[in-house]
């Protein structure tokens, strides 16, 4: 597992799997800040459904939530390429 944070919740297998593919692509200047932030800001997003695990949703929603706006292009093109579906938080202008 990729992160220094001590998980709380289950992870859903193939979130965790794509979170990790992803941490791996992230500038290493940002990786340790994004492994802090976004696991337990995750677990308080299924906590927040009611879930018994962290999904992608979760995962998803912080990256959007919490990634700084000037690293938001790289985001995207990092959830894109690890195949996270991000479809219901797609802006207007941005394509499908």
């Amino acid at each position: 597992m990729m992160t220094d944070y001590e998980l709380r919740m289950r992870w859903e297998p193939a979130a965790l799997e794509k979170y990790n593919v992803m941490i791996g692509k992230i500038p290493i200047f940002h990786r340790e800040m994004t492994k802090r932030v976004v696991p337990p800001k995750a677990e308080i997003n299924a906590q927040e459904r009611q879930a018994d695990q962290v999904e992608e949703v979760d995962i998803v929603k912080t990256f959007i939530e919490e990634v700084p706006k000037a690293f938001y292009s790289l985001m995207i093109r990092l959830m894109d390429e690890v195949g996270f579906d991000r479809s219901q938080y797609k802006s207007q202008g941005e394509s499908e």
